[in-house]
């Protein structure tokens, strides 16, 4: 999550360059990229592979912004995460975001530099340690811009690790086609400020595809009642009457294929 900001002079050893993916395709494998679940699944694999736990794509808030969520656009982030820091309103005291509002560089940020510096309310506590509790002390931004000269960021979070030059790089060459992707395909925010998480994409692809609740749950490993919540929640994100016209405004909007 965004934390309070400590650039990194050099990124050194950690991982070997036999470690990490050589680049040249990813750029035209990020182009046949069809869908937001598609994105989803590839950050979702350029994040494990670099070592990584959550990835989230945003556009930088503006000043009067209060909440994460609604900037939004991709995110494999715990939905109970984003719901608390949204719910202490942590974005206001994110140095993490104020610095990507200044810079066009990566950064890095380390939770225990934030945890130390003060200016927070008590209840961040509260948050700190759900971020523990999820394996994340560290994040590693990576700021960017579509073709219209939207900024927004890529922002990769996990376990303490030195991350090789050669490894930021890529992944910054990566988040720009992403974010560019993203903006192709119809789905960044300035089309809909509507934010969907991995979970109910994966259950309005199911329901597209014509599966029940209860087929969906045995798919995804969830209870029926799970799905259900999903699905009810993403039709009133997406302003729909039922299910089914919720499939065919995410289908519009580039969500699911």
């Amino acid at each position: 999550m965004p934390w309070n900001a400590r650039m990194q002079d050099t990124m050194t050893a950690g991982m070997t360059d036999t470690d990490l993916p050589r680049g040249g395709d990813f750029a035209s494998e990020i182009a046949r990229l069809e869908t937001q679940f598609d994105i989803i699944r590839y950050m979702r694999r350029v994040t494990q592979l670099f070592g990584f736990k959550v990835f989230l794509i945003c556009s930088i808030p503006a000043i009067e912004v209060e909440r994460l969520a609604a900037t939004t656009v991709i995110s494999n982030m715990p939905a109970e995460l984003l719901n608390k820091y949204d719910s202490l309103s942590m974005l206001r005291f994110s140095t993490g975001v104020r610095r990507l509002r200044e810079t066009t560089t990566p950064f890095q940020v380390m939770l225990e530099d934030w945890e130390n510096e003060g200016g927070k309310p008590a209840s961040a506590a509260d948050y700190i340690a759900m971020l523990r509790e999820n394996g994340i002390f560290q994040a590693n931004y990576f700021p960017v811009h579509d073709a219209e000269g939207g900024r927004g960021a890529v922002i990769l979070m996990g376990p303490e690790m030195d991350l090789p030059m050669t490894a930021a790089m890529e992944l910054q060459m990566i988040a720009i086609h992403v974010y560019n992707r993203l903006a192709e395909i119809g789905s960044v925010w300035k089309n809909t400020n509507t934010a969907l998480s991995e979970r109910e994409i994966q259950c309005l692809s199911w329901t597209a595809a014509g599966k029940t609740s209860a087929e969906i749950a045995g798919i995804l490993g969830l209870s029926e009642h799970t799905v259900n919540h999903y699905l009810n929640h993403v039709t009133k994100k997406l302003d729909a009457v039922n299910r089914t016209q919720a499939v065919v405004k995410a289908m519009k909007k580039g969500y699911i294929s």
